[in-house]
Protein backbone atom coordinates (compact mmCIF):
# COMPACT_ATOMS: atom_id res chain seq x y z
CA UNK A 1 0.00 0.00 0.00
CA UNK A 2 1.51 3.72 -1.08
CA UNK A 3 1.62 6.15 2.06
CA UNK A 4 0.26 9.21 1.00
CA UNK A 5 3.07 12.39 1.16
CA UNK A 6 1.99 14.42 4.39
CA UNK A 7 1.35 17.85 3.48
CA UNK A 8 4.03 20.81 4.89
CA UNK A 9 1.25 22.76 6.11
CA UNK A 10 0.03 19.79 8.33
CA UNK A 11 4.14 19.14 9.94
CA UNK A 12 4.34 23.06 10.59
CA UNK A 13 4.17 23.43 15.03
CA UNK A 14 3.31 26.80 14.36
CA UNK A 15 0.90 28.58 12.41
CA UNK A 16 1.69 31.28 9.54
CA UNK A 17 0.71 34.44 9.49
CA UNK A 18 1.19 36.35 6.11
CA UNK A 19 3.61 39.14 6.19
CA UNK A 20 4.42 40.99 3.05
CA UNK A 21 6.92 43.38 3.35
CA UNK A 22 10.04 43.37 1.73
CA UNK A 23 13.43 42.64 3.69
CA UNK A 24 15.91 45.43 4.40
CA UNK A 25 19.12 43.73 2.64
CA UNK A 26 22.29 45.06 1.67
CA UNK A 27 22.23 45.39 -1.62
CA UNK A 28 24.18 42.95 -3.33
CA UNK A 29 23.67 40.59 -0.83
CA UNK A 30 21.71 37.35 -0.54
CA UNK A 31 18.66 39.50 0.80
CA UNK A 32 19.08 42.55 -1.73
CA UNK A 33 15.59 42.58 -3.86
CA UNK A 34 13.72 39.67 -1.23
CA UNK A 35 10.15 40.04 0.42
CA UNK A 36 8.56 37.81 3.66
CA UNK A 37 5.67 35.93 2.51
CA UNK A 38 4.57 34.47 6.24
CA UNK A 39 5.77 34.51 9.38
CA UNK A 40 5.00 32.37 12.79
CA UNK A 41 6.71 32.12 16.00
CA UNK A 42 8.75 29.50 14.64
CA UNK A 43 9.89 30.92 11.39
CA UNK A 44 9.63 32.78 8.56
CA UNK A 45 8.86 32.62 4.86
CA UNK A 46 10.15 34.77 2.14
CA UNK A 47 10.82 35.07 -1.70
CA UNK A 48 13.99 35.48 -3.26
CA UNK A 49 15.86 36.16 -6.53
CA UNK A 50 19.35 34.47 -5.12
CA UNK A 51 19.20 30.18 -4.35
CA UNK A 52 20.25 30.41 -0.19
CA UNK A 53 21.83 27.66 0.73
CA UNK A 54 19.90 24.88 2.74
CA UNK A 55 21.31 24.87 6.72
CA UNK A 56 23.00 28.20 6.42
CA UNK A 57 22.36 29.88 9.06
CA UNK A 58 21.38 34.01 9.17
CA UNK A 59 20.82 36.70 11.49
CA UNK A 60 17.85 38.91 11.35
CA UNK A 61 16.39 41.55 12.93
CA UNK A 62 12.41 41.54 13.16
CA UNK A 63 10.26 44.67 13.92
CA UNK A 64 7.51 43.18 16.07
CA UNK A 65 6.11 46.94 16.36
CA UNK A 66 5.38 50.47 14.63
CA UNK A 67 7.46 51.67 17.27
CA UNK A 68 10.26 49.84 16.77
CA UNK A 69 9.72 46.84 20.02
CA UNK A 70 12.80 44.49 17.73
CA UNK A 71 13.73 40.87 18.32
CA UNK A 72 17.00 39.99 16.57
CA UNK A 73 16.87 36.18 15.46
CA UNK A 74 19.01 33.26 14.04
CA UNK A 75 17.36 31.12 11.48
CA UNK A 76 18.48 28.34 9.59
CA UNK A 77 17.25 27.94 5.88
CA UNK A 78 15.16 24.53 5.96
CA UNK A 79 14.13 24.10 2.55
CA UNK A 80 14.60 26.03 -1.06
CA UNK A 81 11.68 25.59 -3.62
CA UNK A 82 11.94 27.25 -7.19
CA UNK A 83 9.08 28.98 -8.19
CA UNK A 84 7.37 28.07 -11.29
CA UNK A 85 7.55 30.26 -14.46
CA UNK A 86 9.85 32.54 -12.41
CA UNK A 87 13.71 33.07 -11.85
CA UNK A 88 12.80 33.26 -8.08
CA UNK A 89 12.93 31.14 -5.20
CA UNK A 90 10.26 30.18 -1.88
CA UNK A 91 12.46 29.86 1.07
CA UNK A 92 11.37 28.38 4.18
CA UNK A 93 13.42 29.30 8.04
CA UNK A 94 13.63 28.51 11.17
CA UNK A 95 14.22 30.30 14.09
CA UNK A 96 16.95 28.83 15.56
CA UNK A 97 17.71 31.37 18.70
CA UNK A 98 16.68 34.41 19.97
CA UNK A 99 19.52 36.88 20.26
CA UNK A 100 18.87 40.27 21.84
CA UNK A 101 14.98 40.53 23.04
CA UNK A 102 13.17 37.93 24.65
CA UNK A 103 11.26 34.86 22.73
CA UNK A 104 8.38 35.32 24.66
CA UNK A 105 7.63 38.80 23.53
CA UNK A 106 8.04 37.24 19.85
CA UNK A 107 5.48 34.39 21.20
CA UNK A 108 3.28 37.40 22.80
CA UNK A 109 3.19 38.76 19.28
CA UNK A 110 1.90 36.12 17.76
CA UNK A 111 -0.75 35.60 20.39
CA UNK A 112 -2.32 39.03 19.81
Amino acid sequence: MKKLKENNSNKRKSQRQTCLVPVDGKQGSPFDKTQTIDISKGGIGFISPTKISLNKEIAMEIELSPEGETVIVVGKVRWVHPIADSDKYRIGLSFEDVLSGSKSRLNQYFQK
